[in-house]
């Protein structure tokens, strides 16, 4: 049964438009086969996974939460074209793309490259089958590519309204005050799922980019009163600006939701020690986490943002940071799509071979 807690949440979040674009809920996964692979329950704690990459919108991911909220937003605005931006295997860009074909909406999708024709493969691909528009801009580093895929958002903007078209603008991850509707949301979710298991885990794990998923969680935990600290683990540079943004939007959220939680920028915890070399490098610890959990539960992660999080994990448990007596979760939030792309797949048979 739903704590008070929760049900004022579901109340809250009840007011605001929303369009069903997810399947839910997803599963919460025992990752028994894992947990023995990591040293058993004499040396791993418990580790439940929560499926939110069965999401189904688009091959699924965690932006399906977000979009519920954004797409309603948009239709509410009467916007005739979904616009966001990210890099080239964004799945955001993807996911947005999917949505707007649910909704019989437009999309246009910005993307940064680092190569000038970059192969339409992985989460590119999808976005052409999906319908989009796809505007590429060539930067050095696409997390830094800020000033320059802005401008031509402009353009779009303005080349849309010229056409007849009414543009509804989605910030980079959906990360913005309605955004963080899908993961408060998806917090009452889990902590409804928890309660039923008779559970009560300590930590929860996902990776984090440009912060709006933990703007949600973080909100989400405290107002359903979760027992779990969330645990970001980043997946690229720029800390400073994120946690700025994770705090501004998570309060805005509870301001337009009237919830009377606040967070503040101790609470936006992100481990900054799994980056690697940068965002969308993979790293020798995520390869690895891809292949074990792979090969012990035939579950999939992603080489950028789910592999370092997993990673994460599976280093605090290896260094005994957690007590096999705890039990924690990990959020996949998806992104399956980026392993079919050539960049990643020598590396990823090299992983597997290695667990031989």
């Amino acid at each position: 049964m739903p704590t008070a807690a929760v049900t004022g949440v579901r109340a809250a979040l009840a007011a605001q438009p929303r369009f069903p674009l997810a399947t839910l809920p997803t599963p919460l996964h025992d990752a028994v086969r894992l947990r023995e692979a990591l040293g058993g329950p004499s040396r791993c704690p418990r580790i439940l996974i929560k499926r939110d990459d069965l999401t189904s919108l688009g091959l699924g991911g965690n932006k399906a939460r977000k979009l519920e909220y954004l797409v309603a937003d948009a239709q509410s605005a009467g916007a005739t074209t979904l616009i966001t931006t990210g890099a080239v295997q964004s799945n955001h860009a993807r996911m947005t793309a999917a949505a707007a074909c649910v909704a019989g909406l437009r999309s246009v999708l910005v993307l940064t490259t680092t190569t000038a024709e970059p192969a339409i493969a992985g989460n590119l691909l999808l976005d052409h089958l999906f319908g989009a528009s796809v505007r590429l801009v060539p930067s050095v580093d696409p997390m830094l590519a800020v000033g320059q895929d802005e401008a031509v958002v402009a353009e779009v903007v303005t080349a849309e309204k010229a056409a007849g078209r009414t543009p509804y603008v989605i910030p980079i991850g959906g990360s913005s005050a309605i955004g963080v509707f899908g993961y408060v949301g998806g917090t009452a979710e889990l902590v409804d799922q928890l309660n039923d298991m008779g559970v009560a885990p300590t930590r929860l794990y996902f990776a984090s980019g440009s912060r709006g998923t933990q703007a949600g969680l973080t909100l989400g935990a405290k107002a359903c009163g979760a027992t779990y600290a969330v645990m970001g683990i980043a997946v690229s540079a720029g800390e400073a600006e994120k946690i700025e943004r994770a705090k501004r939007i998570a309060n805005e959220a509870a301001t337009r939701l009237g919830l009377p939680e606040r967070v503040d920028l101790p609470e936006l915890v992100t481990d900054q020690e799994y980056i690697g070399e940068g965002y969308g490098i993979p790293t020798k610890a995520g390869l690895e986490a891809i292949a074990l959990l792979a090969r012990t539960e035939a579950i999939l992660l992603d080489p950028c943002y789910t592999s370092k999080g997993m990673a994460a994990l599976v280093d605090h448990v290896r260094s005994g940071l957690m007590s096999p007596a705890e039990t924690v979760i990990f959020l996949h939030t998806g992104g399956v799509p980026a392993i079919f792309t050539d960049g990643h797949r020598e590396d990823l048979l090299r992983a597997s071979v290695a667990l031989l």
